[in-house]
């Protein structure tokens, strides 16, 4: 479905753009715009529930792809106060969701009946996917944390936001002893990474004091139940719990609930995901299990182990992660590939020697130089096949193999890399 923009919605993503164009060139600004643009006139339906998102080539709502495609919007709300409406409708469509099943990770726009797999355990009308992920409900949380920073608006964080946060604190605290859960997920004849061992519980796991996940960013099956970057991002979620609960609802029960839920997790990841890399020093793993699987890697999807200072900037380990970084960035990492075109961070959610662009964004966005963000920028420009998308990954020596003709959570992060380079 395509809306028209409000005009001063369109004024704001046009003097975005111009920035753009000004500090790296026409082409790459018009790149900018256009995917600013599209994405909100393409992929927002909104109604009396609030703005519902679709990742732009699949007519569902993913928590995490929703928040990622608004995130370049929060560099502009203080110009537009329409543009800020639409992202808090956005926010409020993702608490209802939540409130609906905080086990899902994708919805549809009304109970239609319509799912990814029609023999997955859940029959939920209005949800597309119960693939449990613990970033699903950090990306709306820190999102709206962010929101409420930048425009001081408190009209969606209500009562519903509150029972939100609150069923998000209790569900990531239950889900410390997974083998207490009533989660499940079984999907018939599938492959391995989409479905979960043990009749649906996932591979075995002690209690460490992290939250378990059943599934991973990339929606593949967690290899361990212990997902390290995505259990740091619910630390710096549960920040933003904290902040929102004492601030805006004086709540201080709901608070402390929240802090100490964040100690247990950290205090987690010291002890059983911080592990010797390759070459000997710390690093974060990509999984654990606490009871000795240990799995060193990193996939493209946010978070990631190479986005942490962007998704967890007050709860990573600076020292930790650089050394994570310099693994994750080289063949040490059996999803990093180099070709004659380029070379990144891929996924085993597609196919081998395939880059991802969102990784390529991330690591300009994580960069503290210039030259290489704009070395990026160019490079993403160049190997989207002629086609003006940015793509969800292609061949590193081919660039015209590539998968989903137009993924939205892609485009936003080359526009969040070259607004960020814009302002450098």
């Amino acid at each position: 479905m395509t809306t028209t923009l409000d005009d001063e919605i369109a004024r704001t993503v046009r003097g975005a753009a111009d920035r753009v164009r000004t500090a790296l060139g026409t082409e790459i600004g018009d790149r900018v715009e256009r995917a600013l643009r599209r994405t909100l006139t393409d992929t927002i339906t909104v109604d009396d529930d609030g703005a519902f998102v679709i990742t732009g080539d699949i007519p569902a709502m993913w928590l995490r792809d929703s928040t990622t495609q608004m995130t370049p919007y929060l560099r502009l709300v203080g110009e537009s106060p329409a543009l800020a409406d639409v992202l808090w409708a956005v926010v409020a469509r993702q608490f209802r969701l939540i409130e609906h099943d905080p086990y899902a990770n994708s919805f549809n726009r009304e109970p239609n009946g319509a799912h990814y797999d029609d023999h997955d355990l859940n029959a939920d009308p209005l949800v597309w996917e119960q693939k449990y992920e613990v970033d699903s409900l950090a990306y709306p949380v820190t999102f709206a944390h962010a929101l409420w920073r930048a425009t001081g608006s408190t009209a969606v964080l209500d009562d519903r936001a509150q029972r939100v946060f609150r069923t998000i604190v209790a569900q990531w605290t239950a889900e410390q002893d997974h083998d207490r859960s009533p989660y499940r997920f079984v999907r018939p004849g599938a492959i391995a990474t989409e479905t979960l061992a043990r009749d649906g519980r996932g591979t075995p796991v002690a209690v460490t004091g992290m939250t378990w996940s059943g599934f991973r960013p990339s929606d593949d099956a967690c290899t361990y139940g212990y997902n390290v970057p995505a259990n740091l991002f619910a630390a710096q979620a549960l920040l933003a719990i904290a902040a929102i609960a004492r601030s805006v609802w004086d709540d201080g029960g709901l608070a402390a609930d929240a802090d100490a839920l964040r100690a247990a997790i950290l205090d987690g990841v010291s002890r059983h995901g911080i592990v010797p890399g390759p070459d000997g020093a710390p690093v974060y793993a990509y999984e654990v299990d606490g009871l000795g699987g240990v799995l060193l890697m990193d996939d493209a999807n946010t978070p990631s182990l190479l986005s942490l200072p962007l998704d967890a900037p007050d709860v990573v380990d600076r020292s930790v992660w650089e050394a994570t970084r310099s693994f994750v960035t080289s063949p040490a990492n059996p999803y990093w590939y180099s070709g004659s075109v380029a070379s990144g961070i891929g996924s085993p959610h597609t196919l081998p020697r395939r880059v991802w662009p969102i990784a390529l964004a991330v690591e300009g966005l994580v960069s503290t130089s210039s030259a290489r963000r704009r070395e990026l920028l160019d490079l993403l420009v160049a190997t989207d096949a002629g086609t003006g998308d940015m793509h969800e990954s292609f061949d590193v020596d081919d660039p015209t193999q590539y998968s989903r003709p137009w993924f939205s959570w892609a485009d936003a992060m080359f526009c969040e890399l070259a607004l960020a380079a814009a302002s450098d």
